[in-house]
């Protein structure tokens, strides 16, 4: 499988934001250790990995803000409770949603910004690099904020580690929903009974498709084919589209990327006359409308790890960041790129607040050490979103009083294996849009 990118030189580059309140930015440990000396904290390097560019080019930047509203509120309340900030720099690398490209990249940022702890990826492929190949061997805490696949539950690299963990659920619930949906369970009129299935060939694509076929045979259905296409974005997948078609299913279920779905839907549309399609998270995309033309799309169903967006937590982040950030929608995960970074401020501030002073000894797995005392149960639970439960979290933090932080997208009560529970969206294309159908709640879910 080629994922080579011509441009990697060019596209491998830091895009920096400074996450401090009151415009001071913190440059280094060293500042910070004599600040900390005249009364104000630590303050550590926030890294995050983003698709800038590349296949899902079109989510890198909702990522990237997501995370920044999370800084700019934990750095507002750090001032307030410990006298200043506590995260110097967010610095978010592009990956150019390609696992050598986002290896290169956060290993770069690791080395030459010292940062304990990254956010990303959105791609499990890219995610699983990374976390094999630079932040386990670094000691550097990952909190993927829409890395998907089942394969990150039990990677061997992060067994002993424990130094991967995810905001939002594994799609070993998207695979199930995705065939409740198919065998007709879920939505009134919407029931086929031989599928195929077009997938990018990494550990996103390989977990969901499988995770899918073996739910929906459990349920009497029948897959046809599961045909794997290239990482690197193709010029045509017309091959791949005819291995898929070749038993003639009554729909092609896509788990891919945005690029790759624009391209090989006009493929299946123009050349094969089969429209006949279900979508999951990957390609839920206006740049996927864009390409097809809404006539095309409108109406078309698909899955994805969702959030409930009634929640005061929801609420609070979808106002404060598309007001701040000037978005009028939010694409899928974004509201999980915000907790992946609230959790580890939150976890910061237990560092520091159990006596932290020096940046340069907080490491990743001192974070990690805290991540989940300030996450899960027995604490008080306590929703993100507005800078006034920040803030109250915060100063609990400092008072040795244990909280229980409730994210945007859902319950962040990291198990074992760093996972959480979130529920399962289902959405449409509706005249132009993403439009979420129905939220599955985790507990109606069944294991297969």
């Amino acid at each position: 499988m080629a994922d080579q990118d011509p441009s990697v030189g060019n596209r491998r580059k830091f895009i920096i934001t400074a996450g401090v309140a009151g415009g001071a930015v913190v440059l280094g440990s060293s500042f910070s250790r004599r600040a900390f000396a005249a009364g104000a904290p630590p303050a550590i390097n926030l890294g995050q990995i983003a698709p800038m560019t590349g296949a899902a080019a079109e989510f890198g930047t909702y990522y990237r803000d997501a995370v920044q509203l999370a800084v700019d509120q934990i750095n507002k309340a750090a001032t307030q409770v410990f006298g200043g900030p506590i995260i110097a720099k967010h610095i978010t690398v592009d990956t150019s949603t390609l696992p050598t490209v986002g290896v290169q990249a956060a290993r770069q940022m690791v080395d030459t910004s010292k940062t304990p702890a990254i956010i990303g990826g959105w791609s499990s492929g890219v995610t699983v690099a990374i976390a094999t190949s630079v932040t386990i061997p670094s000691g550097v805490l990952q909190v993927a904020n829409g890395a998907t696949s089942p394969l990150i539950t039990v990677l061997p690299a992060d067994a002993k580690a424990d130094l991967l963990f995810r905001t939002t659920a594994s799609d070993a619930l998207q695979g199930v929903v995705a065939a409740q949906l198919v065998n007709g369970e879920l939505q009134k009129g919407y029931k086929f009974s031989k599928v195929s299935t077009i997938y990018i060939n990494n550990p996103y694509g390989q977990g969901l498709s499988n995770s899918f076929a073996a739910s929906f045979e459990k349920r009497g259905g029948k897959v046809l084919a599961q045909v794997p296409h290239p990482e690197q974005v193709q010029p045509t997948y017309k091959s791949q589209l005819a291995a898929a078609l070749k038993d003639k299913p009554e729909l092609l279920l896509c788990v891919s990327y945005p690029s790759h779905t624009a391209v090989f839907l006009k493929e299946s549309r123009d050349i094969f006359n089969f429209t006949n399609w279900q979508f999951t998270d990957g390609n839920a995309s206006l740049d996927v409308v864009k390409a097809l033309g809404e006539q095309s799309v409108d109406g078309k169903l698909g899955t994805a790890p969702g959030e409930d967006t009634n929640t005061a937590a929801y609420k609070d982040f979808a106002k404060n960041f598309m007001s701040g950030f000037k978005y009028d929608h939010i694409p899928p995960f974004t509201a999980s790129t915000y907790d992946a970074g609230m959790t580890i401020g939150l976890a910061l501030a237990k560092v520091i607040a159990n006596g932290a002073t020096d940046a340069s000894k907080i490491t990743g797995t001192a974070l990690r050490d805290q991540l989940r005392v300030v996450s899960n149960p027995p604490g008080e639970s306590i929703e993100g979103g507005s800078d006034e439960r920040v803030l109250e979290m915060l100063k609990m933090i400092k008072a040795g009083k244990k909280i229980n932080y409730t994210g945007a997208a859902g319950p962040c009560d990291f198990d074992k294996n760093g996972d959480v529970i979130t529920p399962i969206n289902i959405w449409k294309f509706s005249k132009g849009q993403v439009e979420t159908v129905e939220t599955r709640p985790a507990a109606s879910i069944p294991k297969i």
